[in-house]
């Protein structure tokens, strides 16, 4: 008599555990993340200030000082290399996780820099504990290396030799040195640290490592540093799973230069695709919530590597000239051509854009006609996908949409309607190329410059 009235309870039981559980497993917070669709220098830093005045956390998950985002706010210009561009936001916390690998004379001379601007940081900045560091020997042995290719090869990778590739090679190979480890023990870490060095000399005999000097240098920084140092994994835990807020993450270089999906083996040494959101600041993939892509509203690329759509003419002076592409990081003039929508389209696989960013419209204002590469073709045959082989990518022939410009400026608009019906099938024609919205269009420097489509 008792026995079914008893597995009636037990299931009843069950079933509100598993409500339970389901209620208290949903994300409570999610992650917008911004990302570059194409080789960097989109123009990120923007879109992450402008969402990062109402964000309450702005975290960079990769890279390092070899990337750079410039704002502008106030006529005041700001370069940012490591701190995340949330650094602004003076009600935010900014956060650097545990796949940034940071080089603590580039991180400090960089928050002094925004200091005398008067812009408070050492309250607000957060690095994890598990992220790795780069030393001066990483950073002497980039130069060496790439040297060594430009010797055997005849080519070189055009690396910004900020030391970020030796970096994650140590990373890799289980002998660097975390932040964790300069906050800790001294003594522990000068052994290891001396380790380290010797390790790089005797692979490069003629490396100029001065172990002693530097090591007193990192002495100075770990006093600096440990006010700032947190447990990365239980920091976002708590984040995510708290009260209500709004979590950014801002991607530093861009999905044609990431480590598995670019445009290998001109890319940078980490994932700088969605994946290395979860990775990188140990975020589980159920909390990434809008991913927005970067596009600039042609191409540009800097450094060596294929690039089916460079323009080597007036075009390409043109767009060189005007938008003023040299870079953050190098100084170094930026090649440019006409947008390439196959290499978007790809990067919008690898990632899942829920829209687009599309920034420099105005540069494109003083062409009578604008191209817009739509398919690839290698020996009269179309290709399906953008190509794995950078031989094959080397000897692709892009066919063209050509669009009729708008001979006129655009920097005034401030909404969809104010552009001229010639950009506005502009855009249009990207959205359905690439079956995204485009959510924010860019027609200057300013934050106010940033239209906002929806």
């Amino acid at each position: 008599m008792f026995v079914p009235f008893l597995s009636t309870c037990t299931a009843h039981l069950g079933n509100l555990i598993l409500q339970w559980n389901h209620t208290h497993c949903e994300p409570q917070n999610k992650v917008t993340v911004v990302l570059g669709a194409q080789w960097g220098d989109e123009g990120k830093g923007k879109v992450v200030d402008l969402l990062a005045m109402d964000a309450d956390i702005v975290c960079r998950c990769q890279g390092g000082n070899n990337a750079g985002h410039t704002v502008v706010v106030d006529s005041v210009e700001y370069d940012f290399h490591l701190l995340p561009s949330g650094v602004l936001n003076k009600k935010a916390v900014s956060f650097i996780g545990n796949g940034v690998v940071i080089h603590l004379p580039g991180l400090f001379e960089e928050a002094e820099k925004n200091l005398h601007k008067g812009k408070g940081w050492e309250e607000r900045l957060k690095i994890s504990d598990r992220a790795h560091i780069v030393f001066n020997f990483h950073q002497a042995v980039d130069g060496i290396q790439e040297q060594q290719r430009q010797q055997q090869e005849g080519k070189n990778l055009g690396t910004t030799k900020k030391g970020i590739g030796p970096a994650y090679s140590s990373k890799a190979a289980r002998n660097g040195l975390r932040v964790c480890d300069l906050v800790s023990d001294f003594k522990v870490f000068e052994e290891k640290f001396r380790m380290l060095a010797e390790h790089f000399l005797t692979m490069y005999p003629n490396l100029n490592v001065d172990v002693d000097s530097e090591l007193q240098q990192l002495k100075g920084y770990a006093e600096r540093l440990r006010p700032l140092v947190t447990d990365g994994v239980y920091f976002m835990h708590k984040a995510l799973t708290g009260p209500s807020k709004k979590i950014l993450v801002e991607g530093a270089n861009a999905a044609l230069l990431d480590i598995d999906f670019g445009t290998y083996p001109f890319v940078t040494s980490s994932n700088c695709t969605v994946g290395g959101v979860c990775t990188g600041l140990g975020v589980p993939p159920s909390y990434v919530g809008r991913v927005y892509g970067v596009v600039k509203a042609y191409t540009t690329r800097v450094g060596v590597g294929a690039f089916p759509t460079e323009q080597n003419n007036e075009t390409g002076d043109l767009l060189q000239s005007r938008g003023r592409e040299f870079g953050v990081t190098t100084g170094r003039r930026r090649r440019c051509g006409w947008l390439d929508l196959i290499l978007v389209r790809y990067a919008h696989m690898v990632n899942g854009f829920s829209a687009i960013a599309l920034t420099k419209l105005d540069i494109l204002d003083a062409l009578p006609e604008i191209k817009v590469g739509v398919a690839y073709k290698v020996d009269g045959q179309p290709l399906p996908s953008f190509p794995a082989n950078m031989d094959v990518l080397t000897r692709v022939t892009v066919e063209y949409k050509t669009l009729p410009g708008w001979c006129c400026s655009t920097e005034a608009a401030r909404s969809f309607e104010d552009l001229p019906p010639q950009a506005q099938s502009y855009i249009q024609f990207i959205e359905d190329f690439l079956q995204v919205p485009v959510k924010w269009v860019g027609v200057g420097k300013s934050r106010e410059s940033m239209i906002k489509l929806f």
